[in-house]
Formats: C-alpha cells, structure tokens, sequence
C-alpha cells in the first residue's frame, strides 16, 4: 500500500467515482488533504471528506460498496490494498461538530466541479479548529504552515473567536482549549523567527 496520495491522484480518484455516479454528491475535503488540494502539502496519508448531505452520504457509500470499497474502521473505507478514504457525514470532522454546514456560503473554497461530484475544502478556520483539537504535532505543523500560506487571508481574532465558540460545544473543552493557547505560543514563536 502506497504511504502518500497526491493532489493529482486525489482528483483522479475523484473523477473515477464520479463516473459511477448518477446523482450530485458534494464532498468537502478536511486536514491534511484539503491542504493537499489548496497546494499547501505535497501529498497526504489520510484521505479526509465530509459529504455534508445525509442523502449523497447514504448514496455514495452504496457506489462505494459496488465499487469494492469496505468498512476498515468507524470512517474509513478502502478497497483492497488501496488508500483509505474516511467519509464524515453531516457537519463534523471525526468527533468535532462544526458551527455550520460546510456548504453554507462561505464555508467552503470550490476545488473542482465534475459532472456529479462537487468538490470543495473546508475554509481555513475549521481546517485549523478541526485540525487543533486532534492537535498531534503533524496538525500543528499543517496549521502553521496554512497560516503562513494564506494568511492574509485568515484574520487571527476571528480564528479564536471562532474556535472558542466551536470548543464549548465540545466535551472536552477545556483540553482543546489548552490545543489552542499551546498553537498560538508556536505561531508567536514563528513570526518571532521571521
């Protein structure tokens, strides 16, 4: 089994289900491989997608399943010997809810439109919240590198607003807090150095 996916063959895979497809699925991707797709890392070993739509979720899983795809673990499915794509459905990454449908306006960057696939990535805000709870130091290091990428485009109150607000529907709040506080040590920490 191959280690790293890139941004091509992510699209290329993309292309191939949707050739399966007879009915729209929109799928935003997450972590490490909306950085992938945005050109922030070269590749990525974890194959990220939030299918927002209950229906599409329910839809595309049964392609998956003609296509050979089975369940590896509680989001993630696979064909033999091939990557693992971990489908999220509905409006959370892993255990972390977001405050809105990624399909809400704004919410999302447009990646490519196939004839039925709608491909997009999650917008840099809860790419970083999402990416901070989990906080491994890999995430942290992608989220410092998206910031430096993007960020004129990313306004650092708004972020911890934004992450505040998402944290306190959370169980473990006062954990991701502290995710926050130790990520925002390292990004002064950068900008010292630059």
């Amino acid at each position: 089994m191959k280690n790293q996916i890139n941004k091509q063959a992510l699209l290329d895979t993309i292309s191939s289900w949707d050739s399966f497809l007879k009915r729209k699925v929109h799928l935003i991707a997450c972590g490490g491989t909306a950085l992938t797709l945005l050109n922030i890392k070269e590749s990525t070993k974890d194959i990220d997608l939030i299918v927002p739509e209950i229906k599409e979720y329910e839809y595309l899983i049964d392609r998956l399943k003609e296509l050979g795809y089975k369940p590896l673990t509680g989001y993630g499915w696979a064909r033999q010997g091939g990557f693992i794509f971990d489908l999220f459905r509905g409006e959370a990454v892993y255990t972390t809810e977001l405050l809105e449908s990624p399909l809400k306006e704004g919410n999302h960057y447009l990646i490519k439109e196939f004839a039925n696939i709608y491909l997009g990535v999650l917008n840099y805000y809860d790419i970083i919240i999402t990416k901070l709870f989990r906080c491994l130091t890999a995430d942290v290091e992608d989220c410092l590198a998206l910031i430096e990428r993007k960020g004129k485009e990313i306004d650092i109150e708004h972020l911890i607003k934004r992450y505040y607000e998402t944290a306190s529907y959370s169980v473990y709040e006062e954990k991701v807090n502290k995710n926050l506080k130790h990520f925002l040590k390292k990004l002064k920490e950068n900008n010292e150095k630059q």
